[in-house]
């Protein structure tokens, strides 16, 4: 009897080996990058943290080599993977909107001023 007992569960660890691991869960649909905050400080503020994450963990265009591939080292401070130069842009933008302003204030001067001559 203590011969067919242990026959039985030798089988059995047999066949649970053997058996496929598990499938990976499918992430989240809605909270994306802010999953990590669970249902901690309010939803409101979870989706203002979600975009500005979002802004800072993307890859931007280098205005310099053309290359998708410029990455935020630091607070404001912006390198691009391809040509390797460091520049200066916004904490979680590359471009601000008030720079993106006076860019193009700015060339609209020259052409007024170079039309002008």
């Amino acid at each position: 009897a203590d011969s067919d007992l242990l026959g039985s569960s030798a089988a059995t660890v047999a066949t649970a080996s053997t058996a496929p691991p598990p499938a990976m869960g499918k992430g989240t649909k809605k909270v994306g990058i802010c999953g990590k905050y669970g249902t901690r400080y309010g939803a409101t503020l979870r989706k203002l943290v979600k975009k500005i994450e979002m802004q800072s963990k993307a890859t931007y265009l280098c205005p310099f080599c053309g290359r998708t591939g410029v990455k935020r080292e630091a607070g404001g401070i912006w390198k691009c993977r391809g040509c390797k130069k460091v520049m200066a842009g916004g904490c979680w933008t590359l471009a601000t909107p008030a720079a993106v302003t006076v860019r193009a204030t700015i060339h609209r001067l020259k052409k007024l001023q170079a039309e002008a001559k």
